[in-house]
């Protein structure tokens, strides 16, 4: 799957039924919000928050006569996409009309693209753990317009509609039924998310609903899924069932979970699964019946009559393809090789885009990977996490971080003088070499000094040097109290050779 590392495919999640065990399979459609500042067919604003309404243009309340304009900076991001998957780009693509009434879809029906989408067959790799990695094919990638938002809990007898959203630029971005755990689909929306932030296409925002998945859930019982890997046939595969519009990984687990047991429960009973769309209640932890699920012919597609095919030159997208970012997998890899780091470290480091550069800005001016990793990691995540922030909100820049890191590896501090060091920049910030330099905080380098605060421990302890020289373990118990008498100022290296020798050890 991946040259840098040697993957192998995680087992297919089984679950046992009354009478016997079943597998899953899951496909995901995931619309994404395409990040622009405009819309797809009309200059409107896309900001997020704006009073209901006032973000809409002629075109998007369908007004008569009104036509739509294609946004180009979408399109373009809409093929940065499917680079960053590894996607076929479509050099000819054509927008369809989806016929359904929507009391938030004005026109009375979506501007999509069924026949001809902009970016064909592609994947993603589902990291599951160390050395675990599931290869899920992407089928497609097309855009469409969103709809706007029905608000029922205004007033007890009418609903609004907020048409803010209408017409704003999404990418579906549909799977291949590849994926066969919940575990596995919250990992494949996870890692689609953070591929698409590292591109700048999407910003993944799942609680306002920039970032959200369609889930079909099926089972089958062992073995018929390789069945239909090999021949392309479906009807290996159980009737799936689509849970619509879930924002939330944990949901997508739990309800995944849900649906599994119930069509377990439909089947062994002796029924037969529906296909339908269905909705999950996150306080009932239950799916419950939305609708029946529509194939394509129920909504009538047909070309638009309004935009003309989308024809786009090779060299457009070459052009695009050239400055695409290093993205997670590559960067990941990177971190491994280049800075020695575990797998585990360059994943938490390289998990959002900020975390990546922060380090890298801390690397550059501290110069050692893998001190530079256990600080960000260990000292400032940890501290954030605790107090509820993320790196984007660190009172710590790079810079500064870096500044600490180069301290400890000149050696002018030791490991417990930076973390002192690290809590002042932390709390009242400054320049970390001018903390050290003003507060005295530079470790004691010279052997004569360190040398006569060993003596004088020794001295002071007859009875632990005894001890001491006949259990050799405890001759920490010496180091530990020069660091002490010198105010971790002594370089612990040079009290533990001094110690030793001294004690004969």
């Amino acid at each position: 799957m991946l040259d840098h590392l040697d993957y192998k495919s995680p087992e297919p999640k089984v679950i046992s039924g009354a009478k016997e065990d079943w597998e899953l399979v899951i496909g995901m459609e995931v619309h994404a919000q395409v990040a622009s500042k405009a819309k797809l067919f009309s200059g409107a604003s896309t900001t997020f928050g704006a009073e209901p309404n006032s973000n809409v243009a002629f075109v998007d309340a369908a007004m008569p006569g009104m036509l739509p304009v294609i946004n180009e900076f979408c399109v373009a991001q809409a093929v940065r996409t499917g680079l960053g998957l590894k996607a076929e780009i479509n050099l000819f693509s054509a927008f369809d009309r989806k016929n359904y009434f929507y009391p938030d879809l004005p026109q009375g029906y979506q501007i999509s693209q069924l026949y001809h989408p902009i970016v064909g067959e592609g994947e993603i790799i589902v990291d599951m753990g160390p050395g675990v990695a599931r290869k899920v094919r992407v089928e497609r990638i097309h855009l469409e317009q969103d709809a706007g938002k029905s608000i029922h809990d205004m007033d007890p007898h009418m609903s609004f509609v907020d048409l803010n959203r209408t017409g704003v630029a999404l990418m579906e971005i549909v799977s291949r039924p590849d994926i066969r755990g919940p575990e596995e689909a919250a990992a494949y929306v996870g890692k689609l998310r953070q591929i698409l932030r590292y591109l700048g296409t999407c910003d993944g925002n799942m609680q306002n609903g920039n970032l959200r998945a369609d889930v079909n859930v099926s089972i089958c019982r062992p073995g018929a899924y390789e069945k239909y890997r090999e021949t392309g046939d479906f009807s290996y595969l159980g009737t799936r069932c689509e849970i619509k519009n879930m924002n939330s990984m944990r949901f997508i687990q739990a309800a995944i979970e849900y649906e599994a047991r119930r069509q377990i429960a439909i089947v062994e009973d002796g029924g037969k699964v529906v296909q339908e769309t269905r909705l999950y209640d996150p306080d009932k932890n239950e799916t419950r019946s939305m609708r029946s699920k529509e194939e394509a012919h129920d909504y009538r597609y047909f070309p638009c009559p309004d935009l003309l095919p989308l024809e786009i030159e090779q060299a457009w997208v070459d052009e695009i393809a050239g400055t695409m970012p290093e993205l997670p997998d590559e960067k990941k890899a990177r971190f491994v090789k280049e800075f020695g780091l575990s797998e585990y470290d360059a994943s938490v480091l390289t998990a959002e885009v900020e975390n990546a550069d922060y380090f890298e800005g801390v690397v550059a001016t501290g110069g050692d990977g893998k001190l530079a990793a256990n600080w960000v990691i260990n000292e400032l995540f940890g501290r954030l996490k605790k107090e509820g922030h993320d790196i984007t909100e660190t009172p710590v820049s790079p810079e500064q971080l870096g500044g600490i890191v180069a301290l400890i590896k000149s050696g002018d501090i030791s490991g417990k003088i930076a973390k002192d060091l690290f809590e002042i920049v932390y709390t009242e910030g400054g320049d970390p070499a001018q903390i050290v330099e003003a507060r005295g905080m530079k470790q004691v380098t010279d052997t004569g000094a360190i040398e006569a605060a060993v003596d004088e421990v020794i001295a002071a302890n007859p009875a632990q040097v005894e001890k001491a020289k006949a259990n050799p373990k405890l001759a920490g118990w010496f180091v530990g109290q020069v660091m002490k008498a010198t105010g971790g100022k002594a370089n612990p290296s040079a009290v533990d050779a001094l110690v030793k020798a001294k004690l004969g050890l």
